[in-house]
């Protein structure tokens, strides 16, 4: 038996502009810039440049046209706008030239913008090792096992992959018998190649290779390959003490070592004499002092000038007035509709976009108005993002897309906005200051201490609270690791 029932439940949904405004507002800058170039090709009816240069081309043209840039008639679908004309052919209509609908800003392009930029060559580490096993003199068994062990070598330059499993892959995929003997014969060959280091296995072997490559009449270098090859472990542990027992060496020569060990390239993975294209960090803000005043601006391509095209909203007003029946024109006239109020809503979103990111920034900047003058790190108070969400009437969310991936650009240099948020910790005097100032003292301190005998967490934990910050010893490890600071054994020196 069918039963019904009555349920009354609350739910919440986001309409598409509000998803398109969120989407909006989380993207930096460069991202922002993409976006609005693909809306721009999405939909013709939008356009870059201001409405007021619409207006005034309007007024020059034509004395007796009525006013049609109120943005109200957009809203009212343009049933007010102009007097009655006449019914005109559609393709006669489109096909007019005079029409921009379909330009961007500017007069199209010129013979610069046809110009390509030449592409640089760019070479990939795979590339060079191949041309370099071209210059041996191997059988063609030997160069398949050559490009099979190139083929191996990972990002970091190493042949992490057992050779073993190498001999199994040149067998079942390349139909090549061979032997690991073989293998590690054509794998010494490889390891000579440019960059040293090179088809390594492991950072004992990579930094042997390079130490291969050095000037063996030099003392220090012959004491650098023992200290690799006879007390790797130790090397890693930093027990130098034991390693001058062990190789029965003075510190002075072990400490020359050390510093050769130190400057070689443990990723050789990485040197390549290609083209790298520098990227470069775009602020979203701009910070400037006038007269003893903080002046916050939003960079210009976050600004962007957009307009709705008018021959589209003048088409709109021509098809309302023309036969009704005709099922062509119906099917246009909904199109040139949706794609208008799809560009108002773009043009609404953005306008939001720019309103909330300098609400948002303003408010961090007064509330940080201090470090902004200085530029001292001490200088930070605590806050949270509940803390400017509450100054400025919106959610933790919002400030939240606000404060990701965005940059401020000041007189101290640029600042990613996450940095300004920070925890408090409490003082001896009862105040609360900001974790980012007790993260700058416990950095200080590092630098400062004696390398020979670096300050254990215990130590720094009793040096911060000396200083009057009540803090454990286990948020003391917990800023070390975020400022990237290793622990002391490993900050030992000689």
């Amino acid at each position: 038996m069918q039963k019904l029932n009555l349920t009354q439940t609350l739910t919440q949904k986001l309409s598409p502009q509000q998803i398109q405004f969120i989407k909006l507002l989380q993207v930096p800058t460069m991202e922002l810039a993409s976006r609005i170039e693909e809306e721009l090709e999405a939909n013709p009816v939008l356009e870059e440049g201001r409405e007021e240069d619409d207006q005034e081309e309007n007024n020059a043209g034509d004395d007796t046209s009525s006013d049609i840039d109120d943005k109200e008639d957009f809203d009212d679908d343009f049933d007010d706008i102009g007097d009655p004309v006449e019914e005109i052919n559609l393709e006669e209509y489109i096909s007019n030239d005079d029409i921009s609908g379909y330009k961007m800003y500017g007069d199209g392009p010129t013979a610069e913008d046809d110009k390509e930029i030449p592409i640089p060559m760019m070479s990939s580490l795979t590339d060079a090792l191949m041309a370099q096993l071209g210059y041996l003199n191997l059988s063609e068994k030997e160069t398949a096992i050559g490009e099979q062990i190139i083929g191996s070598i990972d990002n970091d330059g190493y042949v992490r992959r057992d050779l073993e499993a190498m001999v199994n892959d040149l067998a079942f995929l390349q139909n090549v018998e061979t032997s690991e003997e073989e293998l590690e014969q054509v794998l010494k060959r490889i390891q000579t190649f440019e960059p040293p280091g090179i088809a390594a296995r492991d950072l004992q072997e990579c930094l042997y290779l390079q130490l291969q490559k050095r000037d063996k009449k030099e003392p220090l270098v012959v004491v650098a390959i023992k200290v690799v090859m006879l007390c790797f472990e130790e090397f890693k542990k930093k027990h130098y003490i034991k390693i001058q027992k062990k190789l029965n060496i003075t510190e002075e020569q072990l400490r020359g070592a050390v510093n050769i060990i130190i400057k070689l390239n443990p990723k050789p993975g990485g040197y390549t004499n290609t083209f790298v294209k520098s990227q470069f960090l775009t602020p979203d803000f701009l910070l400037k002092e006038v007269h003893g005043k903080l002046e916050v601006a939003l960079n210009s391509k976050n600004a962007p000038e957009l307009k709705i095209s008018r021959s589209y909203a003048d088409m709109l007003d021509t098809y309302d007035k023309s036969n009704k029946k005709d099922k062509k024109i119906k099917q246009t006239v909904s199109f040139v509709k949706q794609k208008l109020d799809a560009a108002k809503w773009f043009i609404d979103a953005i306008k939001q976009r720019q309103e909330t990111l300098l609400k948002t920034m303003r408010s961090i900047v007064n509330y940080q108005s201090e470090f902004f003058f200085t530029g001292d790190e001490s200088k930070l108070k605590p806050m949270i993002l509940k803390d400017i969400a509450n100054e400025i009437n919106m959610d933790i969310s919002t400030v939240s897309r606000v404060a990701n991936s965005k940059s401020i650009q000041t007189d101290f240099g640029l600042f990613p906005l996450k940095f300004f948020f920070s925890e408090s910790i409490s003082t001896d005097s009862g105040e609360d200051v900001s974790s980012k100032e007790v993260k700058y003292i416990l950095k200080n301190i590092i630098e400062e201490e004696d390398k020979r005998k670096p300050l254990s967490d215990d130590k720094l934990e009793k040096m911060l609270n000396d200083k009057g910050y009540n803090i454990a010893r286990r948020t003391v490890a917990k800023y070390r690791e975020q400022l990237n600071i290793p622990v002391a054994r490993l900050r030992k020196e000689i």
